[in-house]
């Protein structure tokens, strides 16, 4: 253990406009990445990028992690490659990539999922508990690695399910950095389109739909009797069986919807997506859940290349190790934590102090932005009333002069920005504005 230890620890260091020896992926910054083996036969890797500015040394810059949703989403791959690295999965320049402005962290998180692994199912985690429990092994070894980044402001930015876990291991590195054990300048977490309070998105999907025309009478009807019966297993404590529920409810929608996406409600979903509902029926409840939020995280063309010229690049991952090839058994251990929210998470952030931010898609189905304003109407911050009785500001779109392309609302150590044209992949739907949103979060703006 002690030998895999140190080799998963091993830093690769390379420099601008290179390319990798034995590998046609080219580097636009300088890069880290290692594996930290969080518990015994659980080993979670790790990609970092130094922030390419030509304006300001990484220095001078913050620290951004980003963590993705599923559970079972690869940062290093979707995130990375998808939304806000440095290449796209083309292996083409990203103009709106977040090194631009930060030095960006992508942890393959919780392990199982990208190229981390775990040696035996059991070793996967089952709550948001156990992520942020390993998670504090990583940044603790992180941080004493890389000491440079001690001092550096640190963010956590997420998207999905990874902002349930992202507040719950904010809540732990703030304890952790009060406790001494790991050091580090922790600046604040952002929550994008993320599912802190599942119930509030279910209950809202009828009211959404129906609004913007994608739900007549009868299909709106079906859906809010389809949500009251999830939202009576969260009461009754069942959350398996919510889970279960949550599946059925999806059905009902893309029966009355014709097929709606629900990451994005003005796109069409692959025809990898699109299955009958007597199919869908076979499946079972989990199945059908990996195959809608799960799968499309590793589409064919991403799963090559980070199976095939990245697995070179990177020269760590071991020979029994597929990018992805644990993702939907992540999904399956973590069911029983699927719909419990972490809304009291945020208030206990809040009254930490630590700055709070909220960002969503308007286009978004499945966390949809209405059901976001519901769990934060329940919060017991006590600057919440202050908050609620804010107008919100206009930002211009960057992409196109005198359009409104986003709105936001600050007051003390809490943040909401609705990002317009955007469904739940905010920066790949909307890069530049996202770009921007980073900038004013992490106070460059």
């Amino acid at each position: 253990m002690m030998a895999r230890s140190w080799i998963g620890m091993l830093v690769v260091l390379l420099f601008a406009v290179s390319f990798y020896e034995g590998s046609c992926v080219p580097v636009q910054a300088k890069e880290s990445w290692g594996y930290v083996d969080v518990r015994d036969g659980a080993h979670m890797f790790w990609w970092l990028y130094y922030a390419n500015s030509s304006s300001a040394s990484y220095k001078e810059l913050p620290l951004v992690m980003w963590l993705q949703g599923g559970p079972g989403g690869s940062s290093c791959g979707f995130g990375n490659f998808e939304e806000i690295g440095p290449l796209d999965r083309d292996l083409k320049l990203r103009e709106t990539s977040w090194v631009r402005a930060a030095s960006v962290l992508f942890v393959d998180n919780p392990v199982g999922t990208g190229y981390s692994y775990t040696d035996t199912e059991d070793a996967l985690t089952k709550d948001v508990a156990m992520v942020a429990s390993d998670m504090m092994v990583l940044l603790k070894k992180f941080f004493s690695l890389k000491t440079e980044f001690q001092s550096i402001p640190f963010y956590i930015f997420s998207e999905s399910y990874g902002g349930k876990m992202a507040a719950a291991i904010s809540l732990e590195l703030t304890k952790a950095i009060q406790a001494g054990s790991i050091k580090c300048n922790f600046a604040g977490v952002a929550l994008g389109d993320s599912w802190i309070s599942p119930i509030d998105s279910v209950m809202t999907w009828g009211a959404y739909l129906y609004s913007t025309s994608l739900l007549d009478d009868t299909g709106l009807n079906e859906v809010y009797t389809a949500a009251k019966a999830v939202m009576e297993a969260v009461q009754q404590g069942d959350y398996l069986k919510a889970t279960d529920l949550w599946s059925m409810i999806e059905n009902v929608v893309e029966q009355n919807t014709n097929g709606v996406n629900f990451y994005n409600i003005l796109t069409q979903n692959s025809d990898e997506m699109v299955k009958s509902s007597a199919d869908q029926a076979a499946d079972g409840f989990l199945l059908a859940l990996k195959r809608r939020h799960i799968r499309p995280l590793h589409r064919q063309s991403l799963s090559e290349l980070m199976n095939g010229p990245i697995r070179q690049k990177l020269g760590v991952i071991p020979k029994n190790v597929t990018w992805g090839g644990q993702a939907e058994d992540v999904f399956v251990s973590m069911a029983g934590d699927f719909m419990k929210p972490v809304v009291d998470v945020v208030d206990q952030l809040l009254a930490a102090g630590v700055n709070v931010t909220v960002y969503n898609g308007q286009l978004d189905l499945i966390v949809d932005t209405m059901g976001q304003e519901m769990w934060v109407k329940k919060l017991k911050w006590d600057g919440l009333q202050n908050f609620n009785k804010l107008k919100w500001t206009a930002l211009e779109d960057p992409q196109e002069q005198s359009q409104t392309g986003a709105f936001y609302k600050t007051y003390k150590n809490f943040a909401f920005y609705w990002i317009l044209k955007a469904g739940h992949m905010i920066p790949s739907d909307q890069g530049p504005m996202a770009l921007r949103m980073l900038k004013m979060v992490t106070q460059q703006e």
